[in-house]
């Protein structure tokens, strides 16, 4: 073996290292899954120098490969294309689990040429590889490279391969770091926030409220006769009604609102920078939407949910987190103990809609 070969070998096998610590590193670095799979893919761009890479994640509701990361000339066109399991090089890997090295994609069945023709691109060759962990796929690293690149190569698909590996790693110590966190703030029936969490929402907007004088209001609603529900269907049904109104709720309100199940049949939704006026309308289009809607109607139930809303408004109403409760709660009783299926403000008598 002469001297270049024994140099070239050494200097491969030093670049290799390098890859795996600065993968090692990114690893380490985070539990943000894209600032990680970031770093990771640009270590692939700066080894393999690409001409366009991608990584795809699994879909397990639809089966399909979807992209989450796409770099190069073609990025913008294909970002919101997605493959089934099977389709194209991809979805091969995909769907058996196996990396995969295509020299010259246009003898090979497997290559997908819609890509090409949605990007405007024309592809040569592939490496392609499976992201598992525990036998399990839960996406595809994808490089492509033309003639004016370096050739893919044996070599570059065991690098890859490791390379997924990690990334693989990755993406489940995130996905379960996220699920603990979900966890410790989410209400298991419902999928809103829990109380715990809920107090954590109010004293973070006081805190803003201090510093910007910015109001922020909160309605606080009980569902009407829903021990019938229960007595009449059973705590399964009784169970699911929950979680149908919770799906209700996140429909309704704001994308800056936050929505709890404070307890049993009891939700608030906290709404920044908003005033009373603003929040009793929030407050009338929640009644509106639970008035409207018929649950489990598919089978045969004609389920329906009113409830009894209290609104209040913090800096007006109350100076603390528990004067403000307390507001909106007395605020939601006069209702509960009148007329039901209306709505009080805080300091003003129950209003029938």
């Amino acid at each position: 073996m002469n001297d270049r070969l024994i140099k070239e070998r050494f200097k491969r096998f030093q670049q290799e290292v390098n890859i795996y610590n600065k993968i090692g590193k990114a690893l380490t670095s985070s539990l943000d899954i894209k600032e990680i799979l970031g770093k990771i893919m640009q270590t692939i761009a700066d080894y393999f120098r690409p001409s366009n890479w991608s990584l795809l994640l699994l879909d397990e509701d639809t089966n399909e490969l979807y992209f989450e990361i796409v770099v190069g000339e073609v990025s913008k066109r294909i970002k919101d294309v997605r493959i089934k399991l099977g389709e194209g090089i991809a979805g091969w890997v995909a769907l058996n689990g196996q990396p995969l090295l295509v020299s010259d994609v246009r003898q090979d069945p497997r290559f997908l040429e819609k890509i090409d023709r949605i990007s405007d691109f024309d592809t040569e060759s592939v490496i392609a590889v499976p992201m598992k962990i525990h036998n399990k796929v839960l996406g595809v690293i994808e490089i492509n490279n033309t003639n004016e690149h370096i050739t893919l190569s044996k070599n570059y698909l065991e690098i890859l391969s490791t390379v997924a590996d990690y990334a693989a790693i990755a993406i489940e110590n995130s996905r379960n770091y996220h699920r603990i966190q979900e966890l410790t703030i989410t209400d298991d029936v419902t999928g809103l926030y829990n109380s715990r969490h809920l107090h954590h929402i109010i004293n973070r907007e006081i805190d803003r409220f201090e510093r910007y004088h910015t109001p922020f209001s909160i309605i606080f609603f009980d569902l009407d006769f829903f021990k019938r529900i229960n007595d009449t269907y059973g705590h399964l049904v009784g169970s699911k009604t929950l979680t149908k109104v919770g799906v209700v709720i996140e429909k309704t309100i704001r994308k800056v609102d936050m929505a709890a199940r404070y307890g049993g049949d009891e939700f608030v939704v906290v709404l920044p920078q908003t005033d009373k006026k603003k929040a009793h309308r929030a407050a009338e289009r929640l009644r509106d939407a639970l008035n409207a809607e018929v649950f489990f109607a598919e089978e045969g139930f004609d389920i329906r949910v009113t409830a009894s809303f209290g609104v209040a408004t913090f800096g007006e109403d109350a100076s603390s987190k528990d004067e403000l409760l307390k507001a909106v709660d007395e605020a939601m009783y006069q209702v509960k103990e009148t007329s039901k299926d209306a709505i009080a403000l805080a300091g003003v008598p129950p209003v029938q809609l």
